[in-house]
């Protein structure tokens, strides 16, 4: 009588189970708490969302079934992949968007002034008379909801000045690096600033600093939210710089903006706004991480919208 094959050790069957039910779980909770963000986000992390629920349910139904043992290198390649699906599922659950608040989805609207256009990479605050030829183009910080912006990029679309932001796959900007080449390409503009807020302005001064000499529509600027560039550009970018920060960032800390000063143009202009932590420079809710703020949302919003129109203003010819 031929030897029966022993089904897989029970607990290597229950921990598969509880990855796959871990799986499940997490996009459950990415869905509920983040939902507006999935939807109106790069498509980059509603598909991982989509496969990892895919594979959970497959992998649960195969772990149900009485499969026989295959000991030896069959097996250690089944725990490795056990350990490697544990791992995915902590990178889904923390690439989890911070969605964006009011008034910022408040200012996603149309109207007499403002036009909001939205696709599927990025969204575009365009004035409705059709700008000044200065156009702006801003990368969001890491996991946050591109629409968080909408509110603090604002008044520059109301100043005259499209603004055009990125939807970075997975909110990584550096996974975004050739999104302001597209939107250059799609728009038509005479001269740009490039943006961004914390790991978006690192990403944001690379892309200034290869633009800076375009003949056509070269980056006349380089604006920094809460930010600093990742190498000494202080010999070769030609574009103006403008550094707004807050005094209370428990991220990008004030020791680390005064250090970023040495690796910038030695004309660069320094705005500090005090009481401001890392999360007003959007609206997406706490960070963790950050300090605490001694100012309200909206009165840092205010001095950061100022701070950033000052500056567009006086890169743009007067018409």
């Amino acid at each position: 009588m031929p030897n029966t094959p022993d089904p897989a050790p029970a607990w290597l069957r229950v921990a598969t189970l509880a990855v796959a039910a871990a799986a499940t779980v997490v996009v459950v909770w990415a869905c509920a708490t983040a939902w507006g963000a999935v939807v109106h986000g790069h498509p980059a992390y509603a598909v991982l969302l989509a496969l990892t629920l895919v594979g959970a349910v497959g992998v649960g139904v195969r772990a149900l079934r009485r499969r026989p043992s295959r000991p030896g290198w069959r097996r250690a390649g089944r725990v490795a992949l056990l350990v490697l699906g544990a791992v995915g599922v902590v990178l889904v659950a923390w690439l989890r968007p911070f969605g964006a608040v009011e008034p910022a989805l408040a200012a996603m609207r149309s109207d007499d002034t403002v036009t909001v256009t939205e696709g599927a990479t990025r969204y575009a605050l365009a004035p409705a008379d059709g700008g000044d030829g200065t156009a702006v183009f801003f990368q969001p910080g890491a996991r946050v909801d591109a629409r968080a912006y909408a509110a603090v990029l604002r008044p520059l679309a109301e100043a005259g000045h499209t603004v055009v932001v990125a939807k970075q796959p997975l909110g990584i900007a550096f996974l975004a690096t050739g999104a302001f080449d597209d939107a250059r390409a799609a728009l038509d503009a005479d001269r740009w600033v490039v943006g961004g807020h914390s790991l978006g302005g690192t990403v944001a001064a690379m892309a200034a600093d290869a633009a800076d000499d375009d003949a056509e529509a070269p980056a006349a600027g380089l604006l920094l939210f809460a930010s600093y560039p990742a190498d000494d550009m202080s010999g070769t970018l030609t574009a103006a710089v403008a550094s707004v920060s807050g005094s209370e960032d428990g991220l990008a800390t004030p020791a680390k903006i005064d250090a970023s000063r040495a690796d910038l143009p030695a004309d660069a202009v320094f705005t500090v706004v005090e009481g401001a932590g890392h999360a007003f420079f959007g609206d997406y809710g706490p960070q963790p991480g950050d300090g605490t703020p001694t100012i309200s949302h909206d009165d840092a919003r205010a001095q950061i919208s100022a701070a950033a129109v000052a500056f567009v203003d006086g890169l743009t010819p007067a018409r």
